[in-house]
């Protein structure tokens, strides 16, 4: 009975073709991060926007590659809080140190 229910509860995780088509995203996102980088005209503006590239990295990779879409809630709570809190840090400290230095 208890593998009954196990089957039951994994029947809504991606199929190997859905992971490959995550990992051509990824590797899509990362080869346009490469590009970015190497634009010259960005100026300040390459810092968000890479930014906002690699959090959406992290939301696929999170989401599917942790099987966190599949999980209970609270999980997926904890750790957009964690992020959240990582990233309002980071911009913290690029401001304060952009500022003084």
């Amino acid at each position: 009975m208890s593998q009954e229910l196990s089957a039951e509860e994994h029947t809504g995780h991606p199929t190997a073709g859905q992971y490959f088509r995550i990992a051509v995203i990824l590797c899509v996102i990362t080869a346009v991060e490469v590009g970015v980088f190497y634009v010259e005209f960005l100026g300040h503006w390459m810092i968000p926007i890479l930014f906002i590239l690699s959090a959406s990295k992290f939301t696929l990779v999170a989401m599917y590659y942790m099987h966190l879409k599949f999980d209970h809630k609270l999980f997926t709570y904890l750790f957009v809080a964690g992020f959240i809190l990582a990233a309002l840090i980071i911009s913290f400290l690029l401001l304060l140190f952009g500022v003084y230095s």
